[in-house]
């Protein structure tokens, strides 16, 4: 089959997780013998960001890391329907201009054979519903949701049994365990954002870091400089950006690591872990959370990771990680257990191929979905 997925960017990941999934997803099905075209708009603020942070070159790395993967910019007068005319699954990511959400649309509702999916990984159809309320998805066949509770608000517009929960996962092509020698303690990748996980920063990284004197690195994008100054408060350093495809690396030469979610997905999206969960527990590293809901049992809490409930439980989690080897092993051990039993990217895309199939039995009798959410 041929698959055309519409995403913000594929080649750049900067401020830009979803591409980690996607990626992991078109690899996963290219291996498969599938053929995949990713499709991206020649203005892209993730793509315009990584140039202007790290100069035009680290464009570069996303061929020779991802060899494999093929991709194309759409402008304005792009066809769109000669790039759909071989295709049997188009997938569309919520990201994605809504004037070319609805021409998608309109090829599938003139009769393309394609069958025609909605993507979503992001919290604003729960937090900020109109934010995506004007989008046409009336000849969508399907929507994505990542995560039970974004799905459920789709069900309630109408969608019913065609929104499906699909979850992110880890690209365990990639994200995998490396035997290095140890540097330092502690490493954490994430961005600062918008400030949507400013508090919890401070109280689950950098605090239990200074308090505990650990050495270790944040990597990520977008931190103020009164984040910056913060931060070195600690014995942390910052590291910038860096490139997917060196964060296993980067985990394998650290003893440890934290999960903080960002507070809209803690509130509005419970079940929802950000995708570097998955991927450091992909790559064997002892894994401390911060507050978060899984409400849809992804992990074992306490097992698979150790949950802190306040910053000195992860000042006594981070301590215990450092000087208990075996209890080190067993925390790394059982989340990497359970990513590669339950969440890789091949997990998802068999998921995907039941989404497919059950969408196929019910593609010439779509009704228009109900107007709460999308139009």
């Amino acid at each position: 089959m041929q698959f055309v997925l519409y995403t913000h960017s594929l080649r750049s990941d900067w401020n830009h997780g979803n591409a980690h999934f996607l990626r992991g997803i078109l690899r996963e099905l290219s291996a498969r013998g599938h053929e995949t075209l990713a499709l991206e708009p020649e203005e892209s603020w993730s793509r315009d960001n990584l140039m202007s942070d790290q100069g035009p070159h680290a464009l570069d790395r996303f061929e020779v890391d991802f060899p494999e993967l093929a991709t194309q910019s759409y402008g304005p007068d792009f066809d769109h329907d000669a790039a759909l005319a071989d295709a049997d699954v188009v997938i569309v990511h919520e990201w994605t201009d809504p004037v070319i959400v609805a021409r998608i649309g309109s090829i599938r509702r003139k009769g393309a054979p394609f069958t025609l999916l909605f993507h979503d990984t992001h919290h604003r159809g729960v937090s900020d519903a109109d934010a995506i309320a004007g989008l046409a998805l009336a000849d969508y066949d399907a929507v994505l949701a990542f995560g039970d509770t974004l799905r459920e608000r789709y069900e309630q517009a109408g969608w019913g049994r065609r929104a499906f929960t699909w979850h992110e996962a880890a690209d365990t092509r990639l994200f995998h365990p490396i035997d290095m020698q140890k540097q330092a303690d502690l490493i954490w990748i994430g961005n600062w954002g918008d400030g949507e996980r400013e508090q919890e920063l401070r109280t689950f990284l950098i605090e239990p870091a200074r308090k505990l004197h650990l050495s270790g690195i944040v990597h990520g994008v977008r931190y103020p400089q009164a984040a910056l100054d913060n931060l070195r408060t600690s014995s942390l350093r910052y590291g910038g950006w860096i490139a997917n495809a060196d964060a296993p690396r980067a985990f394998a030469q650290h003893r440890m690591t934290v999960h903080v979610p960002r507070r809209p997905y803690v509130k509005a999206l419970p079940g929802i872990p950000t995708i570097r969960m998955f991927e450091a527990l992909a790559c064997g590293i002892p894994l401390v959370s911060a507050p978060w809901s899984d409400s849809e049992h992804l992990f074992r809490g306490g097992t698979d990771y150790l949950i802190a409930r306040d910053g000195d439980e992860m000042a006594t989690h981070l301590d215990a990680l450092r000087h208990d080897p075996a209890l080190a092993a067993s925390v790394a051990g059982h989340g990497l257990a359970t990513i590669r039993a339950r969440h890789t990217c091949a997990h998802r895309v068999d998921e995907l191929m039941g989404i497919l199939a059950a969408c196929g039995s019910n593609v010439s009798q779509r009704q228009d979905a109900g107007s709460d959410l999308v139009s």
